[in-house]
């Protein structure tokens, strides 16, 4: 699609991804890679006496998980990409753990869709990362990149 035709979308769903498990052997992986061994993240025996009753996954984890439910989503694609960048976020909440074995997946809205300079756009969506069987998300962001065209 052409930046104008994504454009043409702003405030309307923009996709969903697949599902993904949150393992705890990626929980462990995230944690050694960022050194935060909290233990309500690595220590299944003393996280089940807290009140998620077990492990649950960083935060910063889920939020890291966009790339991968982007790219394994049916959002459109703009044409011609030479390269796409993080711009950053305006907004993220941490809504509700995401425990341990638990899949999530995603869902965009688009927000926004402008032209910075010739052929450098930049698109704001909404990523809602459901949590499967739960009633609230993992997380909600509004999240900015930029594609160059």
């Amino acid at each position: 699609m052409t930046p104008q035709e994504i454009a043409a979308m702003i405030g309307q769903p923009f996709g969903t991804s697949e599902w993904v498990e949150m393992s705890q052997e990626r929980i462990n992986q995230f944690a050694d890679a960022t050194g935060d061994h909290q233990f309500i993240h690595v220590d299944p025996d003393k996280a089940k006496l807290t009140p998620f009753g077990g492990t649950i996954a960083h935060g910063f984890l889920t939020l890291s998980m966009i790339p991968w439910l982007s790219a394994n989503s049916d959002i459109p694609r703009v044409d011609g990409i030479k390269m796409a960048v993080n711009y950053g976020g305006n907004k993220t909440r941490f809504i509700a753990p995401v425990r341990s074995g638990k899949r999530i997946r995603g869902h965009w809205k688009l927000l926004e869709m402008a032209e910075k300079r010739p052929g450098q756009w930049q698109q704001t969506v909404e990523i809602t990362v459901e949590i499967e069987g739960e009633d609230k998300p993992a997380l909600i962001c509004e999240w900015m990149t930029q594609f160059f065209v």
